[in-house]
């Protein structure tokens, strides 16, 4: 019997590897802002984790996280000294077989937005963009409408 082909995202990575990714996500996530871990470098920083990538054989994840005061190695470096505490944690909230070991890394992608983001208002590069025009209503309001009846 031939196997049908799994899902995909557009990305080509399978919607399976996904959803446990966005679990493993959401399950650090809510152990980091929850204070849980007892570490002077994540209290006082928020952290944001923006993308757990599993492998296939789901032994393995890459959580990107980034902190909001810059200071990205410590954080990732706090983070990985409590990875182990960390999956044990996740497998509580986790429902399946294997917990992926965990290792972190700087996210940035917010770095490349900010990149993108400076190219395009570049004087040289803006003048060639569209100018922004106001949008039109589609509608009349209804003081409009009951304006134009009196007439």
């Amino acid at each position: 019997m031939p196997r049908t082909p799994s899902a995909t995202d557009p990305q080509g990575r399978p919607i399976r590897l996904q959803r446990i990714g966005e679990q493993v996500r959401h399950a650090l996530a809510d152990i980091i802002a929850r204070g849980d871990l007892r570490d002077d470098v994540i209290t006082r920083t928020i952290i944001s984790v923006s993308e757990a990538r599993v492998t296939p054989d789901l032994r393995q994840a890459t959580v990107f996280v980034k902190a909001s005061n810059g200071d990205d190695d410590a954080v990732v470096k706090a983070l990985t000294q409590h990875r182990g505490w960390l999956r044990g944690e996740v497998a509580k909230r986790l429902a399946t077989k294997y917990t992926p070991d965990l290792s972190f890394r700087r996210d940035e992608s917010f770095d490349a937005g900010a990149r993108i983001d400076a190219v395009l208002r570049r004087p040289e590069i803006a003048r060639d963009l569209p100018a922004e025009t106001p949008t039109a209503r589609p509608w009349k309001s209804l003081a409009d409408s009951l304006g134009d009846d009196e007439d």
